[in-house]
């Protein structure tokens, strides 16, 4: 029989924010059980970033101001592409909750795009960390129009030329 714990590092441990999953060890256990499999909480947020990313009709991920600082994180040497921009996850001993913060495009049903999202990313994080995803929560922080070209603005009419 193989018994599989999934625990999360407390306050002031230098293992705080992972997910380990252990089993039972010696020569009667199958291989895969033998050992320890640690899953940090980044790597959570990623897959959960990369799924939602991944359902028709969401244009982006994070609220205004993460959206605008990612913008220009993404235009540095090196800044990275903040896949975990407007994810945010908690893990627990055998379940992870995660926090999505959207912006779909116009003319999408919001309700279906939301459906899809937590669809793919409760799929995605339970095939991949074999934790139970328990609630995906989704705002919807704004529409993408399409003509708007972010971080460009528009100028005004009565504006001298």
């Amino acid at each position: 029989m193989t018994d599989n714990i999934t625990s999360v590092g407390g306050g002031g441990r230098s293992d705080a924010g992972v997910s380990a999953l252990k089993g039972r060890t010696g020569a009667g256990t199958p291989a895969e059980t033998r050992g320890k499999t640690t899953i940090a909480d980044g790597v959570v947020a990623k897959i959960a970033g990369m799924a939602a990313r991944e359902v028709p009709g969401i244009h982006s991920l994070g609220a205004g101001m993460a959206r605008a600082f990612g913008a220009m994180r993404e235009r540095v040497p090196g800044g990275g592409g903040g896949v975990t921009r407007g994810v945010k996850v908690e893990v627990g001993e055998r379940e992870a909750a995660v926090d999505l913060d959207v912006v779909v495009e116009y003319g999408v049903s919001i309700v279906d795009v939301a459906g899809g999202v937590r669809t793919n990313v409760i799929s995605a994080v339970e095939r991949m960390t074999g934790l139970e995803v328990v609630e995906v929560n989704i705002v919807v922080d704004d529409v993408h129009l399409p003509d708007d070209e972010e971080g460009q603005t528009e100028p005004d009419e009565g504006r001298v030329r």
